[in-house]
């Protein structure tokens, strides 16, 4: 019987893979199968890949050059770059939602049924029920500078914090295309871990506040996530033991949402 969380025998892509989550990626992916990897990120990975294709996916042009550039079938495609809010608003949704869709977008065709997309989104877009209708707004221009012009005029609207909006509009997009990707045999899913210890998170700190990163860390396991810990819900996700799950959000956060929910959290460590 075969191994469903094996990726032996898969093409992969990953993008965002020279530092923090992907690079742990790589190393889980050279474990469960060793499968053929292209990386597409802004500088080279260390880690585990057969290919390396260097794009800026805050570009539209380079985005497009990335499609035409991977050839051949892709099992799965793990969305996985991001940048935080230290950047322009502009780049942190071209980044984090615009490249994410249009990579899905143009790749779909060459994704085989049984295949999958994996985007990593974040626990910082619980708010997308709030502006579902909105997000729906924006998603429904599709066009990548009027996505960004919408953006320019609605964000303050929309709570005011870039990356967070961006992950609340992944979210919502890949509510929206597994509907689509479901229809080809091919599942559309995201991870929403919680603060890693990542490069990136001195970023956050400087955007988020280091007091509510260490407080949402302490009321869930009392530490951070490691780059692992969500390599291995990303890893599942575009496995074959994921078969039967489409359009579904993964909250891997060490129960800090269900402790939310359930009145149990203790708000003294923001005071």
């Amino acid at each position: 019987m075969s191994n469903p969380f094996s990726y032996a025998g898969k093409r992969v892509v990953v993008t965002g893979a020279a530092t923090g989550v992907g690079a742990a990626l790589l190393e889980l992916l050279a474990e469960i199968g060793a499968p053929q990897v292209t990386v597409v990120d802004i500088k080279p990975p260390s880690g585990p890949h057969t290919r390396f294709v260097e794009a800026n996916l805050s570009d539209e042009a380079a985005v497009t050059d990335v499609i035409a550039a991977l050839d051949g079938p892709v099992d799965v495609l793990f969305n996985n770059a991001g940048v935080a809010a230290t950047q322009p608003p502009r780049v942190v949704l071209a980044v984090n939602y615009l490249a994410l869709r249009r990579l899905s977008e143009g790749l779909l065709e060459r994704i085989p049924s049984g295949g999958a997309i994996v985007n990593t989104a974040s626990i910082a877009g619980v708010r997308w029920p709030e502006h579902v209708t909105e997000i729906n707004q924006l998603l429904d221009l599709g066009d990548w500078d009027a996505s960004l012009d919408w953006v320019d005029e609605n964000l303050e609207a929309m709570g005011g914090d870039s990356y967070s909006f961006s992950k609340e509009v992944v979210r919502v997009w890949g509510m929206r295309h597994s509907r689509v990707t479901g229809a080809r045999g091919v599942r559309t899913n995201s991870v929403c871990p919680a603060p890693i210890d990542t490069p990136l998170l001195n970023d956050f700190k400087a955007t988020m506040g280091e007091a509510i990163i260490q407080w949402t860390a302490e009321q869930a396991t009392g530490a951070l996530m490691t780059p692992r810990e969500v390599a291995m819900p990303l890893a599942f996700l575009g496995s074959e033991a994921a078969a039967y799950v489409n359009g579904h959000d993964l909250i891997a956060d060490g129960g800090f949402n269900a402790a939310m929910t359930t009145g149990q959290v203790d708000f003294s460590g923001l005071a």
